[in-house]
């Protein structure tokens, strides 16, 4: 591969795959709405997510583009935020596949972020991509307009993915770090009822099965990006606790989690929401794990 363009990708999700690419390619464009400084062979290009610019040109016979755009939906769902939610999303996927589809010679390979949580609360039934049934809600509806809007662009040159990602956990950003943090101040019991799924995945192997996708030229559509075995709310904290040395665990209730969601500005869905979601495709396509299990990913990242 020579050139890949990573589109939001000064984000923890970002910032994990420029680690992981950078060695292996020429060179990476990441589009960013604030001016960063280039840093050997990644080139950073300002863009707003929403119009075309100089940074188009760029797109012209390049192999991959990987879209991570998209406000957090680590915040309240007010008014405002669910619109920037959304438009964030949509008008990015809109104006690359735009790009795309001028190009004389386009990218090979689109791949488009999406999220696990466009299955439906499930504590028994485990969610693939060929049996597992699409909630409802409104983070449901933000994956399904962002999926639609994504395969709304019929691209013939370039094979498109929807990489269905569940919570990465990783050493130096995403959920891990404040759910680590509420264990080392005691508050690292059950969150709610504590049985909610949780379908999770390690830093390094989100790269790692990105990679693979890039390179296996059969997998198209909607792809699950989960590790295999699904653990509990209950479990992971209890690891956690365990592998953090804490004694002390306080369970946190459904309604106390509403209220301190409201005092750190997020919504107690991102916690309550049970994901059971399973990657068939990927395991059917080859890809092997390194870390397959809550054990082994907990161990490498508290140390």
């Amino acid at each position: 591969m020579k050139t890949l363009i990573i589109a939001g990708g000064t984000g923890f999700l970002g910032n994990v795959l420029v680690a992981h690419f950078s060695p292996k390619v020429e060179k990476i464009y990441v589009l960013t709405r604030s001016k960063k400084r280039n840093k050997n062979n990644v080139e950073y290009l300002v863009w707003d997510g929403k119009t075309q610019g100089e940074w188009a040109q760029v797109f012209e016979d390049a192999d991959v583009l990987i879209n991570m755009t998209g406000k957090s939906v680590d915040c309240r769902y007010t008014d405002k935020n669910k619109a920037l939610i959304l438009s964030s999303r949509i008008d990015s996927t809109k104006v690359l596949g735009e790009v795309i589809a001028q190009c004389d010679i386009p990218p090979k390979v689109w791949l488009n972020s999406s999220t696990a949580t466009i299955y439906r609360h499930s504590l028994d039934k485990e969610m693939n991509e060929d049996t597992g049934e699409i909630g409802d809600g409104f983070s449901v509806g933000i994956a399904k307009a962002w999926e639609q809007e994504f395969f709304s662009h019929q691209l013939d040159k370039t094979r498109q993915v929807a990489l269905r990602t569940s919570i990465v956990f990783g050493k130096n950003g995403g959920a891990f770090i404040p759910i680590k943090k509420l264990a080392q101040i005691g508050m690292g019991g059950k969150q709610g009822p504590g049985n909610q799924k949780v379908s999770f995945i390690h830093e390094l192997d989100f790269a790692r099965s990105v990679e693979h996708i890039i390179n296996s030229n059969q997998i198209e559509g909607v792809i699950n990006v989960v590790s295999p075995k699904p653990t509990t709310n209950s479990l992971l904290m209890k690891s956690i606790c365990k592998k953090l040395k804490m004694p002390i665990a306080i369970p946190m209730p459904a309604f106390l989690l509403s209220l301190g969601a409201k005092i750190i500005n997020t919504e107690p869905e991102l916690i309550l929401k049970s994901r059971n979601v399973i990657p068939t495709r990927l395991i059917k396509s080859g890809f092997t794990f390194k870390f397959d299990t809550l054990d082994k990913t907990l161990t490498d990242l508290i140390k």
